[in-house]
């Protein structure tokens, strides 16, 4: 399983199924459950799936603030050259988050399997089987 890393607050708004569109300047070809991790904490809180990637007009970016969490204010300007919404959907919250080890030079993703040894990888998938819906918290 790959893990996406999100920077708090974001993290937060993420999970708890408010924002669903996660903003970034490049396109992805990764589809279904993945792990959040919130930087800086080496740790997993949660996982989402990724359903879709919408690359974004100014338009767009500003019409759906509701979705990606941006201030009207900070959206007066795409925020990168090519825009790319990652669209989520039924995030689960892990009860207790799951440690793994940061590797060097990740800034988007990790790979869990390798990064918890394959300790936690196996658990967060099973943890995540069978659940949909927005935000439900589920024990590791």
């Amino acid at each position: 399983m790959k893990g996406l890393l999100i920077k708090f607050p974001w993290v937060n708004f993420i999970l708890e199924g408010r924002k669903t569109w996660e903003i970034r300047g490049s396109n992805t070809h990764i589809r279904g459950r993945v792990g959040i991790i919130q930087s800086g904490t080496g740790t997993v809180v949660g996982t989402v799936n990724i359903v879709d990637c919408i690359e974004l007009t100014m338009e767009d970016y500003q019409q759906n603030s509701v979705r990606h969490y941006v201030t009207s204010e900070r959206s007066l300007q795409l925020p990168y050259k090519k825009t790319y919404a990652w669209v989520l959907e039924d995030p689960i919250i892990l009860e207790t988050p799951l440690p793994y080890k940061h590797p060097r030079g990740a800034v988007i993703w990790v790979d869990l399997e390798k990064a918890t040894m394959g300790e936690h990888a196996e658990i967060i998938e099973t943890e995540s089987e069978g659940f949909s819906g927005e935000n439900q918290t589920k024990k590791p």
